[in-house]
Parts: C-alpha cells; structure tokens; sequence
C-alpha cells in the first residue's frame, strides 16, 4: 500500500515473470555508455535477449564501440512501451558489453535478430545477409544490477491509499 507519496517507488518492482514476458516481447531498448569526456550518451538499438543477457549489433566504428572497448561499462532500459504488454513497465540493467567478432555467434545471432525485426523468411534472409558486413560486430551485455518498474502496481496502492483516507 502507497504511504500517501512518492518518495519511494522501489516497492513497485517488475515481477520477475513479468521482466522475462517483456524482455522477449520486446525487441528495442536504449543503449548508454560514456563518452571518453564521461557524459552519458545514449542510443535507441534493436535486440535479442537470449540467456540473460542482450544481444545487439553495430559496426565498429560506431562511437559506441570506440567506449565500449575503453570501458565496458554500460547500461540497457526497456519500456513496455510499443511492446505488447500494458504501458508503464520498465526495467533497466547496469551492464558489461563484450564485442564478439565470432563468426559462430554471428551465424545464430543475425538470423535470430532478422526474425525479431521482420516477417517472412525471405525478409528475414535478406535482413541477416544485410547485417553480415565486414565490420560488424556483435555486442554482448551481460547485466549486472537491475532496476524494475511496474506502474500498475504503483497505480493500485494509490487507488488503495485514495480509497482508505477519504
């Protein structure tokens, strides 16, 4: 139940089976990292989350990738927002980014993204054979801290709270 503020909203945490419906609901997250000034840049990517942990992809001249390799250090958020799942939801990860230039990650990693982000094989095909470019690499977040979000149980508690202090 709310205590009439909102001063603290850590109660209102995602479930752990909700997280895991949005993570694989959801295909697009904001990616940050620092800048080698170490202000905070971020970047809308898409996504695959496999095995607890994202997995993206950008070519390595990317500034992102230029940070990445100096420190490792990153953060991840998604929203339920444009996803199949009511509004309102969140989650966002402290991470370590690892980039891979293996081509046995590439060969699982690119069709798996083609499918998240296209219908029907052919688009799929075309899509994966698009993003096998020379200096792609594949980005690997393993999450190390986790914040979550459920608005709908902040929602409630304030319902409650409205209805037991009128």
């Amino acid at each position: 139940m709310s205590d009439g503020n909102y001063e603290d909203v850590s109660q209102y945490d995602l479930d752990a089976s909700v997280e895991e419906e949005l993570l694989l609901a959801h295909n697009e997250c904001t990616f940050m990292w620092a800048n080698k000034e170490g202000w905070p840049v971020g970047v809308i990517m898409s996504y695959v989350w496999r095995d607890g942990r994202f997995w993206l992809t950008a070519t390595s001249q990317r500034a992102r990738m230029h940070a990445i390799r100096r420190d490792p250090r990153c953060c991840v958020a998604v929203t339920s927002t444009g996803s199949p799942l009511p509004r309102n939801k969140a989650v966002t990860y402290k991470g370590i980014c690892t980039l891979h230039d293996d081509p046995d990650i590439k060969a699982w990693f690119y069709p798996a993204l083609a499918a998240a982000l296209r219908t029907g094989q052919e688009a799929q095909d075309q899509f994966a054979r698009f993003l096998d470019s020379p200096r792609r690499l594949v980005m690997e977040v393993e999450p190390t801290q986790r914040i979550g979000y459920d608005g709908a149980k902040m929602g409630a508690a304030t319902a409650e709270w409205i209805e037991s202090n009128t």
